[in-house]
């Protein structure tokens, strides 16, 4: 069974969960209260979800996005016209970009995705600018990412095995205490978590489960594994879980973690 989540088709990825990154972007750039004409970083920009939310409420002079998967850069260019905006294939420990070449570095939903972590924030920090902000969210698939948290809790009801895929357990970085953590090891300076809510409102139960069928991201790259019978068989325990109202629509919640910290002064230790 292959269970290794795959990044391969924008198209898919975004009735998945870029329609919701999307809700939570707003919110995350009205946090970072960024003044105008900055040049941002988009580390793991995937189909640039968080880029175009800043540049339609950030006048930014420009925004460079790198994602690992050419997939979704092409996705990113393809949608997204605007001549501040640019889009490379790039690896997030391996950037290449001068230091301090950026006034403002972000990350959405990524984080937890790289192997390395600590090694992509260190490149954030090293191409930020002095006094810069550094900031990212993650889902809190824990608890707080309910469309993903009742795919999982189905799931491993039925397959025990599948609980090695959870990304609730898989992914601890995806909580305040590790975020906090993570960034002040990073020698970033008045670092703050803070919760984002936003729902996720499905117009019935095939516009929830069809976008597992998209084999984007762990979970739909699990359903995908399963042979017909056993699919079938995890559709319907989700079905029975979900709170599905008289007129067929579902509402649930998502709540993604947001981190921020400023790049220290060169030559000055963290405080």
């Amino acid at each position: 069974m292959n269970t290794t989540e795959a990044w391969s088709a924008g198209d898919r990825y975004e009735p998945y969960v870029g329609r919701w990154s999307r809700l939570v972007a707003p919110s995350f750039l009205s946090w970072l209260e960024q003044p105008a004409d900055l040049c941002w970083l988009d580390v793991g920009c995937g189909t640039g979800a968080l880029a175009e939310a800043i540049l339609d409420r950030c006048a930014p002079r420009r925004v460079e996005g790198i994602d690992a998967s050419p997939a979704f850069v092409d996705h990113a260019r393809a949608h997204v016209a605007d001549p501040r905006a640019g889009f490379a294939v790039a690896d997030a420990r391996r950037l290449a970009f001068d230091a301090s070449s950026f006034d403002v570095a972000v990350s959405a939903l990524v984080l937890n995705f790289v192997p390395e972590p600590q090694a992509a924030l260190a490149e954030m920090t090293r191409v930020a600018r002095p006094d810069a902000m550094v900031a990212a969210y993650v889902w809190d698939y824990a608890q707080g990412m309910r469309m993903i948290r009742a795919f999982w809790d189905a799931a491993v009801q039925l397959d025990a095995d599948a609980r090695s895929l959870d990304e609730g357990l898989r992914f601890p970085l995806c909580s305040p205490q590790r975020l906090r953590t993570l960034f002040a090891e990073a020698g970033l300076l008045d670092v703050q978590v803070r919760a984002i809510d936003v729902p996720t409102r499905f117009r019935d139960f095939d516009d929830y489960w069809s976008p597992f069928l998209g084999g984007q991201g762990p979970a739909p790259t699990y359903a995908m594994s399963l042979d017909e019978v056993r699919r079938d068989a995890l559709q319907r325990r989700i079905r029975a879980g979900l709170p599905i109202a008289a007129d067929g629509s579902i509402e649930l919640e998502a709540r993604a973690w947001a981190v921020r910290g400023r790049a220290s002064k060169r030559g000055s230790a963290p405080a």
